[in-house]
């Protein structure tokens, strides 16, 4: 895990940020998703992936990360559009504390593949320490 940042163009009309494949962003990206309308005290997340590697964006307001490695807990927050988080597989994540109005965009290298997924927190630690 780490924080990426992307390019900042200033300009007093608003500024501009991007990213492209290979450039900032650590694999070739198959699919785009994004997290909007959260109600206040809601979690997103609360899973880890096999495979699939992502970037978390915080493109409109706030809200934290939550990693679990399998042995230490790690908070990070967004609230910059032009930094994201890099997540490699096999990291437990969750997103909570979203502030009104946040857009959370995510990148990832894999299309969607239900498989993937691991939702028990048990089974992660499992795989992580036996690994």
């Amino acid at each position: 895990m780490r924080i990426i940042n992307f390019p900042k163009i200033l300009d007093e009309r608003g500024n501009l940020s991007f990213f492209q494949n290979s450039a900032e962003i650590p694999f070739d990206i198959k699919r785009v998703y994004w997290i909007y309308d959260v109600p206040g005290g809601e979690m997103r997340g609360g899973h880890a992936f096999k495979e699939q590697q992502e970037v978390i964006v915080a493109l409109s307001g706030s809200f934290d990360v939550v990693l679990h490695d399998g042995k230490d807990r790690h908070k990070i927050s967004l609230n910059r559009s032009y930094m994201g988080l890099y997540v490699p597989s096999m990291y437990w994540r969750e997103l909570e504390n979203f502030s009104t109005n946040s857009l959370a965009l995510i990148v990832s290298d894999c299309a969607y593949d239900e498989g993937d997924y691991l939702r028990d927190f048990d089974q992660f630690k499992n795989l992580k320490q036996n690994a």
